[in-house]
């Protein structure tokens, strides 16, 4: 069913049979009452903001006379919320959108939850490219920050991290999620980061940390290792090791370490996320 109807004696059944599962906004209105004009005008701009968090159904009285007897609509504009088949909430009259708004508010989920389904979805249906991805991680940040940080939506983005090649990143969240929370998926997902941890810990990766830690001044090592380490999809251990150097000296190994870290910044692509949470480190540095 569309977000936007005509309620007719033809689809109200219809219409109620829907409102057992999504709220139901009637808005009562007729062509000659320039007030419910501009209300409905007010609901449809909600409506098409909100995209699917609820169904408005217009009701043009001068039409469909008896579904307003029915509901018994005395004043023009009437707006209603219909709730599984019943009137729960409703106005008569002109309402701003932020009243409106804040009365949807006390009967409908966060906006937050209708998004983060969506996504949900994206991900089980599977097969997603590195651009829908990136983009998925970057609704998620929205979704996290709007949920305040909801142990659910962070494990849906330690998945898509995963999915990303970011380990340390999903490590990062699946450390955070409480033990109330640490459901079949969060344990799951930290057998996916076990296995991808020991798939990207390679011989010469262990190698070059022993000798970065037997001479940690040995710069031209550094750059091996961060080499290596984004050669095995450990790209924000690389790009952190690089940066660490560049804030002490901006020239180090006369321009080298600055060189392969913009390669690998180049190499993860203009819309990735981590290459641009180090550019933006990198400016700093240099403005």
């Amino acid at each position: 069913m569309d977000y936007l109807i005509n309620l007719t004696k033809e689809n109200i059944q219809q219409v109620v049979d829907t409102s057992m599962e999504k709220m139901v906004v009637l808005a009562f209105w007729a062509q000659q009452q320039p007030e419910s004009v501009q209300m409905l005008q007010t609901l449809t701009q909600i409506t098409q903001a909100q995209a699917g968090r609820f169904i408005l159904a217009k009701v043009d009285c001068e039409t469909e006379v008896e579904i307003a007897n029915y509901f018994q609509i005395q004043n023009l504009p009437t707006t209603l919320v219909l709730d599984k088949g019943r009137p729960i909430d409703g106005f008569a009259g002109v309402q701003t959108k932020e009243q409106v708004e804040a009365l949807l508010d006390k009967h409908l989920p966060p906006m937050w939850i209708q998004e983060f389904a969506a996504i949900k979805q994206l991900l089980a249906e599977g097969a997603l490219t590195a651009d829908e991805l990136e983009q998925l991680a970057a609704q998620l940040k929205t979704v996290y920050s709007d949920s305040q940080q909801a142990a659910e939506v962070a494990l849906v983005m330690a998945d898509v991290a995963l999915q990303q090649g970011l380990l340390a990143e999903a490590k990062s969240l699946l450390t955070g999620i409480g033990l109330a929370d640490q459901d079949s998926y969060y344990q799951n997902l930290m057998a996916k980061l076990a296995l991808a941890e020991d798939a990207a810990d390679t011989p010469e990766i262990r190698q070059l940390q022993q000798s970065v830690e037997q001479q940690p001044d040995n710069l031209d090592l550094v750059v091996l290792l961060a080499k290596a380490l984004n050669a095995a999809q450990r790209n924000e251990e690389a790009l952190e090791r690089l940066f660490a150097i560049l804030q002490q000296d901006m020239n180090a190994l006369d321009g080298k370490v600055k060189q392969v870290f913009m390669e690998l910044l180049t190499a993860l692509g203009q819309g990735n996320t981590l290459a641009n949470q180090y550019r933006r480190k990198l400016y700093t540095l240099l403005y």
